[in-house]
């Protein structure tokens, strides 16, 4: 397809395509003229990921790069291939905690993920975010919340397993790679609007009379 037809099938301008070219987000068409190139199915993909990154994620355009760049490796396994994009994608956040709060909650995610036996990254951003929101729980008292973290975890690793077969049904590598990008980046939005959901329904059960 031409590019006029490339952004009719991906609904992005022409000109923003054209500056994805540029900056090397999206991979130049096969010239069938001086002046001409044809675009397939795997421009139509990359598009999409790049717009869920950029619009939906809300990731700079150079960090995007990075990511792309990434996953179009041909000698990093996927698995470090998709870790990289976690990571990009993963800001680290401080929270406010106290130093006891923060020692305490290092040892207890220490201990859940050598528990759970799960192999994890040390400098991956979601770490340091579970410690210290977990810190900021203990020093606003709210240790009841932080008792139920293994069962969380049970309950985040069976419906992760679900995630992770779903999207293994893509044949290709590359589709396997930006399905799990395009996941982590909606499926948060997905877990946190059904988590509010059942919130509501749960609360309006116990405490409608009250």
């Amino acid at each position: 397809m031409r590019i006029g037809e490339l952004s009719k099938a991906t609904d992005v301008p022409v000109p923003t395509i054209k500056y994805y070219l540029r900056e090397g987000l999206l991979p130049a068409g096969e010239l069938s003229s001086p002046n001409q190139a044809s675009y397939g199915e795997t421009h139509v993909r990359r598009l999409r990921l790049i717009r869920a990154l950029i619009e939906l994620a809300q990731v700079p355009v150079a960090k995007v790069k990075e990511i792309l760049e990434s996953l179009d490796s041909d000698t990093e396994p996927l698995h470090e291939q998709i870790g990289r994009a976690h990571r990009a994608l993963t800001p680290t956040r401080r929270l406010a905690a106290s130093d006891d709060a923060r020692t305490a909650a290092t040892a207890q995610v220490t201990e859940l993920i050598a528990n759970r036996g799960w192999s994890v990254h040390p400098e991956a951003p979601a770490l340091a975010t579970l410690i210290d929101t977990i810190a900021a729980l203990r020093s606003l008292g709210q240790d009841n919340l932080v008792t139920h973290l293994d069962t969380y975890a049970e309950s985040v690793e069976r419906f992760t397993n679900l995630e992770i077969d779903a999207v293994t049904a893509n044949p290709t590598r590359d589709q396997l790679a930006e399905s799990v990008v395009i996941g982590t980046i909606l499926g948060e939005t997905l877990i946190a609007s059904l988590r509010l959901l059942a919130q509501e329904s749960i609360s309006a059960e116990r405490w409608k009379n009250r």
